[in-house]
């Protein structure tokens, strides 16, 4: 796999799984050198303490970090997010502990596994330790939102290294007070880290993907740079007054002026705010908001030679994602005053009843947009991303409409479609790969057509797209040009950026390569 594609976290969590399944495999087995471990560590340490002090203080940790009361730390956390509006993140913790907990329970009742030969001891089964799996979940559910919530420095470097101590002193206690053994302890930790690394990386908190290898070279910024403009949406960021501080503190701290503000309103998503920044002398101008507050930003700035920079505060940041920029807002802060400058391609396009503008990631005709149409900001703002999910489920039996597609002035191919998507990145929320050769700065414009017969249909185009089949064929179509017009048979809903631009018969996209420059991690 090429390194573009090869993913930390999916590393990490192969290792986790990897460490997980052995030790299962190893337990069910009775593999006797490991179990002759297990009992002499136990024997060993829980006879170190057995009626001391010590044994005292481990019994009262352990009655304070039983499952239940962690899950309620975190179900408390949850509330705060849902609160606060954080519907995805709230929803990831849900999804954490549900898959954690079942997945421990249903594993001590395939393996049954008895406890060490320990007097007094507690009831059930013994692998994976519950205690272990759902502190792991726990305290790595926290290192990412901490993670997520500060800023680099020590500050967050000694919160991470606190819950991750506490998940390890945890462990340790179920060996020490004798009521599990060490691969218990260990399948628990691995368990419930991959579960978190699983979701993270599915929900798209935190990036899989190493930094791209740049085909075009990245440029430092240049010292005389001193000038911040920020184009905030405060519709898509949460207490923008606190923003507000944090930005002119990060400004401050990097020997910047105090930034220049300017918000979008109802009527204009960010045009008029980014030409006016441009004319204050702006040396960065920093799109804070969701894909629509982006997309409109860095079409101004296309063409200016003044780099954006890009705080996503939106529902699918797809932008950001594509381009290695942490979704976190100090992280993304980072990248604006201490990254680099990158130059990728943008999109001019227009249609009937579509004036010329420009998109940075996807444009679609047909299902796609009628997604976007059908989950509103009003349904994203309660339920994150899974808005478009639950949208997607009211559209799968979306008519099909007869489309004539030609790439470079090529002659046409038609096509039946549910909805066609013509893309400057290849992939979407969580990762998924819809146009796995797209490069934002290749200089190349790449088209999918989907079209499945049937609702049956729809698994195997999605396994073809999560796979990366090369297959193609007139149910999943693909096409690579500089410019590409799409015709359909009667009029049907169109998306920018996933930004509904009303219904037409007609899309004309052309590429402009390296027309913008955007702020990246080094």
């Amino acid at each position: 796999m090429p390194d573009t594609h090869r993913g930390r976290a999916g590393l990490v969590a192969a290792a986790l799984a990897a460490t997980y399944v052995v030790l299962l495999t190893l337990v069910a087995t009775d593999f006797e050198p490991l179990l002759s471990l297990d009992e002499h560590v136990v024997d060993s340490w829980h006879g170190a303490v057995d009626g001391t002090g010590w044994e005292s203080f481990f019994q009262g940790l352990a009655d304070i970090s039983t499952p239940w009361v962690v899950r309620t730390i975190l179900l408390v956390v949850a509330v705060v997010l849902l609160i606060r509006r954080r519907t995805l993140e709230a929803a990831w913790i849900a999804l954490t502990l549900a898959l954690s907990g079942t997945a421990w329970w249903a594993t001590k009742n395939l393996v049954q596994r008895e406890r060490p030969d320990v007097p007094e001891q507690i009831g059930g089964y013994s692998f994976p330790s519950g205690h272990a799996t759902e502190i792991a979940t726990t305290m790595g559910l926290l290192v990412v939102i901490t993670w997520r919530a500060l800023r680099p420095g020590r500050g967050r470097n000694a919160v991470v290294t606190l819950w991750v101590l506490i998940a390890v002193l945890v462990g340790l206690d179920r060996v020490l007070l004798g009521v599990h053994n060490p691969s218990d302890v260990v399948g628990g930790w691995s368990l419930g880290a991959f579960l978190v690394v699983l979701t993270t990386t599915l929900l798209g908190l935190v990036t899989t993907r190493m930094a791209a290898r740049p085909l075009r070279p990245l440029s430092t910024m240049p010292e005389d740079r001193r000038t911040l403009a920020v184009v905030l949406n405060p519709i898509k960021v949460p207490d923008a007054d606190a923003f507000k501080t944090r930005v002119a503190e990060a400004s401050r701290n990097a020997g910047w002026d105090e930034p220049l503000w300017f918000e979008t309103t109802v009527d204009d998503a960010g045009a008029s705010m980014a030409r006016a920044a441009v004319a204050a002398g702006a040396d960065v101008v920093v799109a804070a908001g969701g894909d629509g507050t982006v997309r409109v930003v860095c079409a101004e700035m296309a063409g200016t030679g003044i780099p954006v920079g890009i705080v996503p505060a939106g529902t699918g940041n797809l932008l950001a994602r594509n381009l290695g920029i942490p979704l976190g807002h100090f992280q993304a802060l980072e990248a604006v005053f201490r990254g680099q400058d990158r130059a990728i391609d943008v999109v001019a396009i227009d249609g009937d009843n579509l004036d010329p503008t420009r998109f940075m990631v996807m444009a679609g005709l047909g299902l796609d947009a009628a997604i976007m149409a059908g989950a509103p900001d009003s349904l994203k703002a309660r339920m994150g991303w899974s808005a478009y999910f639950v949208a997607g489920l009211k559209h799968l039996r979306y008519p099909a409409v007869r489309v004539d597609i030609a790439v470079d002035d090529a002659e046409p191919v038609r096509r039946r479609a549910r909805t066609v998507v013509v893309g400057n990145v290849g992939s979407l929320t969580a990762g998924i790969p819809l146009l796995p050769d797209a490069r934002i700065d290749d200089g190349l414009l790449d088209v999918v057509v989907i079209a499945p017969r049937r609702f049956l249909g729809w698994f195997g185009l999605l396994w073809r797209v999560l796979t990366k089949h090369p297959r193609t064929d007139e149910r999943l179509d693909r096409f690579t040009g500089k410019s590409v017009t799409i015709t359909a048979a009667h009029s049907a809903p169109r998306q920018l950026d996933g930004d509904t631009v009303g219904s037409g018969t007609e899309i004309r996209a052309r590429i402009e390569p390296g027309l913008l420059l955007v702020r990246v991690p080094r």
